[in-house]
């Protein structure tokens, strides 16, 4: 039996490490995660376009500069109050923020630092301007099974933990 390639329509499952420029390992994921070739499922940084041709078994590298990435870093998007200003359930670095703008909108803010009576939040992605590596290493290639398109994302579909037989 020959192995199937990354095309359109394929179910792939993945595990991946993302680097940062300092070799900081910043994410990781052993446990495959999923997506169907082609569906409307977008890899940050083009991934998808790295691993297109690829059978179960490769590995590919992918340099991701900021652009490619999370975006750059916007000072704009970082607040900073005194720490008496504050609801006491946000008073940790890394609690999560909900803030409205006058349209209406919501957006998550992440408590960022917090020191000589200060605190402040930054609505930036963690990642946004860090120059990135991803490892990817491909585990299982299929045809998708009917519907599989419709529910498969990097974050919401875990690949098959028993083997597939094509």
């Amino acid at each position: 039996m020959s192995k199937q390639i990354i095309a359109p329509g394929k179910y792939v499952g993945i595990t991946y490490s993302i680097v940062d420029d300092a070799g900081n390992v910043v994410e990781q994921h052993d446990i495959p995660v999923g997506f169907v070739y082609g569906s409307d499922t977008e890899l940050v940084g083009g991934l998808d376009k790295a691993v297109a041709g690829k059978t179960a078994g490769d590995e590919v590298d992918v340099q991701l500069s900021p652009d490619d990435a999370y975006g750059a870093y916007d000072p704009s998007l970082t607040f900073t109050d005194d720490l008496e200003n504050v609801p006491p359930q946000f008073r940790k670095v890394g609690a999560e923020v909900q803030m409205q703008n006058e349209a209406g909108e919501v957006k998550t803010f992440h408590v960022s630092n917090i020191s000589d009576g200060k605190l402040t939040v930054d609505g930036n992605h963690p990642l946004a301007g860090k120059q990135l590596t991803v490892h990817v290493k491909i585990v299982e290639v299929r045809d998708a099974r009917p519907g599989e398109e419709k529910v498969s994302g990097i974050h919401a579909v875990q690949a098959p933990t028993h083997p597939t037989v094509n």
